[in-house]
């Protein structure tokens, strides 16, 4: 059973960064495309960014482009979210989630998600 696990969340000041991390259980990464989200309280979930395991393409929305960076290591069946010049709207719970085919934007829904890791930007 493929599971997801979000962590490097925390508090931080405006202007700094963190590096969420999502790591793959019982499944290789290779073939999946994986998704990032986040949901701030009261507002509904919303796509950020999303990378192709198989070559590391990545796509953002604009409003992190720039500021958000995917990577990912193959080795390690892990994805990490860069999140530099934080700001307090960026507050909220971070989600992965994957599926297949590994093509970037994903056109359908994602078939598996992550617990989510609180990320909480300081003014």
């Amino acid at each position: 059973q493929l599971q997801l696990v979000e962590s490097g969340g925390g508090l931080v000041q405006s202007g700094g960064s963190l590096r969420l991390s999502c790591v793959f259980h019982g499944h290789t990464m290779v073939n999946y495309a994986i998704g990032w989200f986040r949901q701030a309280p009261g507002k509904e979930k919303r796509r950020l960014a999303c990378i192709a395991a198989d070559d590391g393409s990545a796509t953002y929305v604009d409003s992190v482009k720039g500021r958000f960076t995917l990577s990912r290591d193959i080795a390690k069946n892990t994805v990490y979210l860069h999140m530099s010049s934080l700001k307090p709207e960026d507050t909220a719970v971070y989600y992965c989630a994957t599926g297949q085919p590994s093509i970037c934007p994903f056109p359908y829904e994602y078939d598996y998600w992550g617990q989510g890791t609180q990320v909480t930007v300081s003014s």
